[in-house]
């Protein structure tokens, strides 16, 4: 009948927003997650290149102390 079939719709509908709604969230979350990936890789970056520009100082450091020595 009519009422039903009002009823069956509002069900849909609900369903259909209830959906949308968990697909909204879970977009929002995967754009926070790449963001804050994007930090931390940002951070190991800069770690990893103090590190790697220490080590080369400190290479060259020996190589000009030995050659100061000789």
């Amino acid at each position: 009948d009519w009422v039903g079939g009002v009823g069956e719709a509002r069900v849909y509908q609900a369903v259909a927003e209830d959906r949308a709604a968990e697909q909204g969230a879970r977009m929002v979350a995967m754009k926070s997650a790449s963001e804050n990936a994007k930090s931390v890789i940002g951070e190991l970056k800069l770690v990893n290149n103090k590190a790697r520009q220490a080590s080369i100082t400190k290479e060259l450091s020996e190589i000009v102390g030995g050659a100061a020595a000789v």
